[in-house]
């Protein structure tokens, strides 16, 4: 995922289009409160209030953006998964449909900025067919609740982005046609006018609108009362937590410092606490980011889950959210760890080969029956382009690690000059596990 600059029109443009719409009669994303005949899942309205019905029944999504752990989505209340593309939809679905899970399901499209690919008539039909089939091959199944066409793509007001307007119409209008009985969304990113105002204007059949937002989120309140006056249709929020590599301080060579993965616990739940807007008419539901394990930046940024499936404190706390329940056995509380004494904000510098000690600080003392593991690895900062996310965990340098004792680790900085990491995770009998990292430079003399 990556965050882009909101750009807002200026008042005499965003005057002139809600003129143009008030004239032309648009109400975009707005549902007739009488119930369509028929449909399994429809937007509902009523004196200013939405709401989701699924086989006749009201449904707030109380979701995960994220890869899977479905029976423990389950476990926790939650009741929707979010994806962003296609693969192993099929398969998803039906894991979904036993473990008594709805899922948004995303249809991956070009960002808009592509238009080499939107003026091509030969990719956007390839597109077009493809997404024909995957509708109508999965439009009846029972866990299916929405279609979510694209993902941050961008909607500009420019005339040169017609060719991306004409296909992502097109579009929109097959899955209405084939399936009328699930809506369609888009996720933008944070609460971005200038999007919204093209939506209304350029994609007016669009069902709602979702939004994926992270450090923005406290703001969500104050815009949604004072945007009310050209958009006041549902709303979903598609991807919330706690802020992004994007949004937080930064070492003096430019490594976001990440939090303890109990402190993002904290976060979660304060955030939803404070500023998810469950009690606004328009609200649809939220879904969490992110559920799994998710190499972004970091190993541990956003996972709620390892790898294996152990589950972090920011599961239980979704948990507490979705159904006021604690859970059984609490994660492993971590304080912070020290590097030589030193933590990350103190803009840590090794010489290569040298010698170092590290300490894990425990919220109650004593090591306990927890496992520790340790481990140096490069700084992630790859791009192969803007926006591209990296997938895959980087190679860990060999024989870094000397000796370990307590809650205690001593290592050898890296010969090669350069950023890295140290990593410590720790898991416990129960299936939990916290984890921490400081970064560090390794500079030559």
């Amino acid at each position: 995922m990556s965050i882009h600059p909101q750009t807002n029109l200026t008042p005499v443009r965003a005057l002139f289009i809600s003129l143009g719409l008030l004239c032309a009669g648009i109400t975009a994303c707005r549902q007739s409160p009488a119930p369509p005949v028929g449909r399994k899942v429809y937007i509902g309205e009523s004196g200013g209030r939405y709401t989701i019905f699924r086989d006749g029944q009201p449904f707030v999504v109380k979701g995960a953006a994220g890869n899977g752990q479905l029976a423990a989505l389950k476990a926790a209340g939650g009741n929707t998964i979010r994806t962003w593309d296609t693969a192993g939809l099929g398969t998803l679905l039906d894991e979904a449909e036993a473990a008594g899970i709805a899922v948004i399901s995303g249809l991956a499209i070009p960002i808009s900025s592509h238009l080499d690919f939107y003026r091509d008539t030969a990719a956007v039909s390839a597109m077009y067919l493809a997404y024909e089939q995957v509708v109508e091959r999965y439009k009846h199944h029972p866990a299916l609740l929405m279609w979510c066409l694209g993902n941050e793509v961008d909607f500009p007001y420019s005339p040169r982005f017609r060719p991306f307007y004409k296909v992502y119409n097109r579009l929109l209008d097959m899955i209405h046609t084939r399936d009328p009985n699930h809506p369609v969304t888009t996720a933008i990113i944070n609460f971005s006018r200038r999007n919204i105002y093209n939506l209304r204007w350029k994609v007016p059949q669009l069902d709602l609108i979702s939004m994926n937002i992270f450090g923005e989120l406290k703001n969500l309140r104050g815009n949604l009362e004072k945007f009310a006056w050209f958009w006041d249709g549902p709303f979903l929020i598609s991807e919330w937590g706690i802020n992004g590599p994007w949004e937080s301080e930064t070492t003096a060579w430019g490594a976001p410092i990440e939090n303890t993965s109990n402190k993002k616990a904290e976060h979660y739940l304060q955030r939803y606490t404070d500023y998810i807007p469950v009690n606004n008419p328009r609200f649809l539901g939220a879904c969490v980011f992110f559920w799994g394990q998710k190499q972004e930046v970091t190993h541990t940024w956003f996972s709620m889950f390892t790898g294996e499936g152990e589950v972090s404190e920011a599961v239980q706390t979704m948990r507490y959210i979705w159904t006021g329940q604690q859970s059984a056995h609490a994660a492993p509380e971590l304080q912070y760890m020290l590097l030589d004494d030193k933590g990350a904000r103190d803009n840590i510098l090794l010489s290569p080969g040298t010698d170092h000690t590290a300490v894990l600080l425990l919220e109650r003392p004593g090591i306990g029956a927890l496992r520790l593991k340790w481990e140096v690895l490069p700084e992630d900062w790859f791009i192969r382009y803007y926006g591209y996310v990296n997938p895959l965990k980087p190679p860990a340098p060999d024989s870094l690690l000397l000796s370990q004792e307590g809650a205690g680790v001593r290592f050898r900085a890296p010969a090669k000059e350069g950023p890295y990491r140290l990593f410590v995770t720790a898991y416990d009998a129960s299936g939990n596990f916290a984890s921490a990292n400081t970064p560090f430079y390794v500079i030559a003399p």
